[in-house]
């Protein structure tokens, strides 16, 4: 049986965006018929982490009952380049734990973090969303592989916007940044020039 995942960022003992979390695994369960019976509220797990640093929660859990979770520190890595791949095949509308379909996809970056796109749509990096800014104004892809909850929460309180981004017009915007329940917006910020494959007009 599949098994998925939620990560979440706590930070000074308080689990960031737990409602989204909670939203999306009861979306799972829904999508198979199923109801939810975790609330992740209850498995938060307690003394494992200090008030200072930044942790990720990891949950783990499959649709039939199976949970289980584990707190480690955690440390943002900084990707040294970025590359453009093809992934018309990649499914990934879950979070799920077997992640071997985007490794692999991920080699053809050629050691860069790969940026998918899917019939020359941009969809997202191999672990995050991703916004685009124009005019100071920052955009997500229509086009997401996977609906993460820092994704929706930017775009409930209005921070992004969601828009057609492609191969034809990705070189139109000036920056971009990677976001997910760990890197939340404003953490990194990237020139365009800095995906080594971009294509222009």
């Amino acid at each position: 049986m599949s098994l998925f995942i939620e990560s979440i960022r706590i930070q000074n003992k308080r689990a960031w965006l737990l409602d989204l979390h909670q939203q999306r695994m009861d979306a799972v369960f829904s999508y198979f018929g199923k109801n939810n019976p975790h609330l992740l509220k209850n498995y938060l797990p307690k003394g494992e982490y200090t008030q200072e640093g930044i942790y990720k929660w990891r949950v783990c859990y499959d649709l039939s009952g199976f949970i289980h979770s584990q707190v480690q520190a955690y440390t943002l890595n900084t990707p040294g380049g970025f590359s453009l791949v093809k992934a018309d095949q990649l499914n990934y509308s879950f979070k799920y734990e077997n992640r071997e379909a985007l490794n692999k996809l991920e080699k053809s970056a050629g050691g860069n973090t790969a940026i998918f796109y899917q019939n020359r749509k941009i969809t997202d990096s191999s672990y995050s969303n991703l916004i685009f800014e124009k005019d100071m104004e920052w955009y997500t892809p229509e086009t997401f592989l996977l609906n993460g909850v820092m994704r929706q929460y930017l775009l409930n309180t209005h921070r992004i916007k969601s828009r057609d981004i492609s191969l034809d017009n990705l070189h139109e915007f000036s920056s971009f940044q990677m976001i997910n329940a760990m890197i939340p917006f404003g953490t990194q910020k990237y020139c365009i020039d800095f995906i080594q494959n971009l294509f222009r007009d």
